[in-house]
């Protein structure tokens, strides 16, 4: 974890998040230097309203900012949601608990089955050359919201995702497919009911640890 004060705000990086969606780079080369030598981190290269903005748009929560001004922290919507990203994980946005620890407001899940961090992403669906899509058909209708709260998230052993609270699932495009307060989705990246689980991961033989 890098942590970087400026005069108005803290940078907190975790590196073992970083999915690399180059999101920082790209919109904040100033404040994320790529491929430097020594300090790549400023903060004071952006405003606390425009770093905020960035870290919003940090799919894996890698990059989280907290204002020293006073000013107004990020917050979690209210609206828990689940988007499926084309080949890759679940990206994830809400009150947020892994495992039964707090894990922030933004996170992505492995749903290749290859990640060497599961639950969280690492990246190896690249290597894994995983192919899934992020968009599936429309329901026929969609429930109300559930009551705002926390989005638990457990990882069963040798099996899927188990999601409680309210929350939304949705194509990688935003589109919704699903609102409920329970879900089991696919963590071995071979069910063909994608995102859910089918039972699929015995008849593959997938293990990893639960949570």
């Amino acid at each position: 974890m890098e942590i970087v004060d400026g005069k108005h705000t803290r940078i907190r990086f975790d590196g073992t998040r970083c999915i690399h969606s180059r999101a920082c780079v790209l919109s904040q080369p100033a404040v994320f230097k790529a491929n430097v030598q020594g300090p790549w981190i400023d903060p004071d290269a952006a405003s606390p309203e425009e770093l905020l903005a960035l870290a919003e748009r940090c799919p894996s929560g890698a990059i989280a900012v907290e204002r020293l001004d006073g000013g107004a922290q990020e917050q979690p919507s209210g609206r828990n949601v689940v988007a499926v990203l084309e080949n890759g994980p679940y990206a994830v946005r809400g009150d947020l608990q892994v495992g039964g620890a707090a894990a922030g407001t933004r996170a992505t899940l492995c749903r290749c089955g290859a990640s060497k961090r599961k639950p969280f992403c690492d990246g190896s669906h690249h290597e894994a050359g995983f192919t899934a899509t992020g968009e599936f058909p429309p329901p026929a209708s969609l429930p109300d919201w559930g009551e705002p709260g926390p989005l638990s998230v457990q990882a069963q052993p040798d099996g899927p995702l188990r999601i409680e609270g309210a929350h939304e699932v949705t194509c990688g495009t935003g589109r919704a497919v699903k609102r409920g307060t329970r879900a089991f989705l696919c963590r071995c990246g071979a069910s063909g009911n994608k995102p859910f689980c089918d039972g699929t991961h015995t008849k593959v033989g997938f293990t990893a640890p639960g949570s």
